[in-house]
């Protein structure tokens, strides 16, 4: 497993990380001792990049990603995240940013993930009724106390960004990337290549869409969040099968699978940018390992981007509510 830099501050971290979300919510059921079978074999693989947040499973994931990795603690990079707060309506968020909750989400998590520091502490999302000068003030006040080692934001502005740096270092951006999510070509990921800030891609298969594994609704487990997401509706889910076909003909020319072209596409597109693909199966974590070992030329490259351009996706990514909550 080759290595990429977690910002300027941070160590060496394994080029492609595992993002723990859907091993306890969102993607269809759960099963918490396959799920740390998974986090073992990535370990064993060379995954040393771990992603969790405290809303996922109302901390659930939390829970199980300390569990797993509680023997090779000191090896890997943690890295959770804090803002979102959930209310009793299941489809509903709030974000808070303010200093006060910065604090007392860092103790909550890490008792949780029964760490005594979080290696990468991001906020989720960004308040717009706090200034970002005063929660990142209070994430550098953990940093002097040793709780966090690193800060790092999720879908935010360029502007927020600049605000950010300017009270603190902040080793990660992390956005949703992937074929079918382009729009952080816009600028940020140039922003972060000029301020040696690491871009960590979330969802770089399209939340599962890219691997091709699922061809009809009826693939996705009752209870899966997808079937709710706008590019999984109707016309916009035929739409973007036919991107799938494409996909699946570029990776048959490439000599690999879909999931494995599109994660390759990822990390083909700055030393800067680190994808976290999720997965609770061992079959496809063996599978996303192996995008590390696919090489696009320059040709390659270019039919990508001549067959599969920016806004070719049908749909938002998320519901006009979600979409509120990002690049903000």
């Amino acid at each position: 497993m080759k290595k990429r830099y977690l910002g300027t501050q941070a160590d060496c971290i394994s080029e492609i990380g595992l993002g723990c979300m859907g091993m306890s919510e969102f993607y269809g059921s759960r099963n918490d001792a396959e799920s740390i079978k998974v986090i073992h074999k990535a370990i064993d693989l060379g995954i040393t990049f771990f992603d969790t947040a405290d809303m996922y499973g109302n901390g659930d994931n939390e829970v199980l990603v300390g569990t797993a990795v509680k023997e090779k603690r000191n090896e890997i990079v943690l890295a959770t995240k804090f803002g979102f707060v959930r209310t009793k309506d299941k489809n509903s968020r709030a974000i808070n940013g303010s200093p006060e909750y910065v604090r007392s989400a860092c103790e909550a998590s890490l008792i949780r993930l029964n760490t005594d520091y979080i290696d990468l502490y991001y906020l989720h999302r960004v308040d717009p009724n706090v200034p970002i000068e005063e929660t990142v003030g209070a994430m550098a006040q953990l940093v002097k106390e040793g709780k966090i080692r690193h800060i790092g934001l999720s879908e935010a502005s360029i502007e927020t960004m600049e605000k950010a740096i300017a009270v603190h270092p902040i080793s990660a951006l992390q956005t949703e990337y992937s074929l079918w999510t382009r729009d952080p070509e816009d600028g940020i990921i140039g922003f972060c290549a000029k301020h040696e800030i690491s871009f960590v891609a979330y969802s770089p298969l399209g939340r599962g869409f890219l691997s091709g594994q699922i061809k009809k609704l009826s693939d996705l487990e009752a209870n899966d969040y997808r079937r709710t997401s706008p590019r999984y509706q109707g016309e916009n889910f035929q739409k973007n099968l036919s991107l799938v076909t494409v996909i699946e003909s570029l990776a048959h020319d490439k000599g690999c699978t879909p999931s494995q072209l599109a994660l390759a596409w990822v990390l083909s597109r700055g030393e800067h940018i680190i994808p976290i693909p999720g997965t609770k199966r061992l079959t496809y974590l063996e599978e996303n390992i192996g995008a590390t070992t696919i090489v696009l030329d320059d040709d390659d490259k270019s039919r990508i981007d001549e067959m599969l351009p920016p806004d070719v996706a049908a749909g938002m990514r998320y519901s006009e509510g979600g979409m509120k909550f990002v690049n903000n």
